[in-house]
């Protein structure tokens, strides 16, 4: 069945663009809110040394002894935020009410913060921008494990999702392809490939090795940073490893945007990008 796209005007400016939310960004009547709950780690095996809160969404109606699917959430509140640029927990409510998603538990995670001689010092690049499997060990060793002493779980790569922006899109990007027995579906926003040490892996990698079983959703921005550089280019970065991610095959979608390194326009997205992630639930 063809899709019908209403017409929207193409701004001639790139720069000061702001993306209007939709409904599912916003409470809607009748769909009842879901619960939190705060969970503190207070050291971490893979991270020594940091701390970090941990908040466990379910919408309304949760049975907690069918099995859920999990979705992470790096950034922690600030992806949970009711106010904030993402609403990951109005988005879930509202795509749980519509039977969009399966029955998902969202685990957002903030990022660790270390106590250097009593000044907390935020970890998040360290464990974001890095390419190797430690935050995704993280996330299924320490914070799963959290989750499935409260609910059932299910244990299928394929029911484990992760999203996040800028840095927080390499760690989502980075977790899946360490951890493919873990996580199998991924949102990146705006991801930074151009700041990891060593520059973006992806391109290479991506072209070298045996296809994962991933699904993965890129955004990227005309005018993020260094847009039009030959070198740290972040919007050419993103575009890179998409059309890497494409040539092998990989169950992608890419979707750009106007303006430069905001949360705005992922934030807008997640909820069609979950309805993309889980399509075949």
């Amino acid at each position: 069945m063809a899709t019908t796209i209403p017409f929207a005007s193409l701004p001639v400016s790139q720069v000061d663009v702001t993306y209007e939310y939709g409904p599912d960004s916003r409470p809607r009547d009748g769909v009842e809110p879901g619960s939190v709950e705060r969970l503190s780690i207070d050291d971490s095996d893979t991270f020594p040394g940091t701390s970090r809160t941990v908040w466990v969404h379910r919408p309304a109606g949760h049975s907690p002894h069918q099995d859920s699917a999990v979705m992470f959430f790096n950034d922690g509140w600030w992806y949970l935020d009711p106010e904030g640029d993402v609403r990951g927990g109005t988005v879930l409510d509202n795509l749980a009410a519509t039977g969009d998603l399966p029955q998902t538990i969202g685990v957002f995670v903030d990022p660790g913060v270390l106590d250097v001689d009593g000044v907390p010092t935020k970890h998040r690049n360290a464990e974001y921008d890095a390419f190797d499997d430690r935050y995704a060990t993280f996330l299924l060793d320490e914070v799963l494990p959290l989750v499935e002493a409260r609910y059932a779980v299910a244990d299928d790569p394929m029911m484990r999702g992760i999203c996040g922006g800028s840095s927080g899109g390499d760690a989502a990007l980075t977790a899946a392809w360490t951890r493919p027995d873990g996580i199998g579906r991924v949102i990146a926003f705006n991801a930074s490939f151009a700041q990891m040490p060593g520059g973006n892996p992806y391109p290479a990698l991506v072209a070298s090795e045996p296809r994962k079983p991933l699904r993965v959703l890129l955004h990227a921005a005309h005018r993020d940073l260094n847009w039009d550089a030959a070198d740290h280019n972040w919007f050419a970065e993103n575009l890179e490893t998409a059309a890497a991610l494409a040539r092998a095959g990989y169950d992608l979608r890419l979707v750009t945007g106007d303006g430069g390194h905001s949360p705005n326009h992922g934030g807008v997205l997640l909820p069609d990008a979950l309805r993309w992630l889980w399509a075949e639930h």
